[in-house]
């Protein structure tokens, strides 16, 4: 915190527990400044998550059930997802808060045009068409949110691909939390322009989850989460995934989790599903 106006966020990860041979990475998560330019009004520049989703932008182990990310947050939203750029920040009263930012974009390649392939983590993203990302939020009721957000990016292969155009993301979520009852809702789709995500049914891209939850005390909780997910839906072929979750969290304190989970994964013809238990543990701080 340089002065009561200006501060600089950081997080700095190694990735895999290690770096050798490719197999993992330091990685420079967030690095950017944060402007108070009044009681209502905020600035930041510099490295930071796109202001999407519930998991984006806190994703540490404690704050969600599961040892694993939610696919949906995963595949659709491709969560850890950072951008560079710049952004405002209005707390309009009410409860309401209105993001906006301008930021680097997605570069997908290749046939796919999987979203999550398009991530470049800023230090190989070109800029020749950045993204523009708007959110609303409204937390006027003590427990509840509700929040959504759209972003328009001119080009999602960054000029490189002439069969590939815009591309649309728009996501809408509710998070409540009343007394032991947790409960999370969240959709998000995509629409890609052009000729080349249209063959191959990429042009619309879309998933949804439902998570109800039950905190028994402040150390043990419970959950169960229905997802669905389709990186293929524009045609009317077989690509839709759906994975059922049930578990337990465990927090010794705020900060520490321990989590086991089973998941039942139903994939499309011909493709591997991923069924068992996950067993963590997780830490913050």
């Amino acid at each position: 915190e340089f002065n009561d106006q200006l501060r600089f966020f950081s997080e700095l990860e190694v990735e895999h527990s290690l770096v050798e041979g490719g197999s993992g990475a330091i990685e420079l998560e967030q690095a950017y400044l944060d402007f108070t330019l009044n009681d209502t009004l905020s600035a930041k520049a510099g490295m930071f998550l796109v202001p999407v989703g519930i998991l984006n932008e806190t994703h540490e182990p404690p704050t969600f059930y599961g040892v694993e990310r939610n696919p949906v947050e995963n595949k659709i939203i491709p969560t850890t997802w950072l951008e560079g750029g710049a952004a405002l920040t209005a707390r309009m009263g009410n409860g309401f808060t209105l993001d906006g930012a301008i930021t680097s974009g997605l570069s997908m390649s290749g046939t796919a045009y999987a979203v999550r392939d398009g991530r470049k983590n800023v230090a190989e993203a070109p800029a020749k068409d950045p993204a523009y990302t708007a959110r609303l939020k409204w937390a006027g009721i003590p427990g509840l949110e509700l929040a959504g957000t759209v972003q328009y990016q001119a080009d999602i292969t960054q000029s490189t691909d002439p069969a590939a155009g815009s591309a649309m993301l728009y996501e809408a979520h509710a998070v409540v939390n009343k007394g032991a009852f947790g409960l999370r809702v969240l959709y998000a789709g995509w629409n890609l322009d052009g000729s080349g995500p249209k063959a191959v049914g990429a042009d619309k891209q879309n998933g949804w989850y439902v998570e109800p939850a039950w905190k028994f005390s402040e150390q043990w909780g419970v959950f169960a989460r229905q997802s669905r997910w389709d990186n293929q839906a524009g045609d009317a072929a077989d690509s839709k995934y759906s994975q059922a979750d049930v578990g337990v969290n465990y927090w010794p304190h705020p900060d520490v989790v321990f989590k086991l989970d089973f998941q039942n994964q139903k994939s499309p013809t011909g493709k591997d599903e991923f069924d068992g238990f996950n067993v963590g543990v997780g830490y913050q701080f």
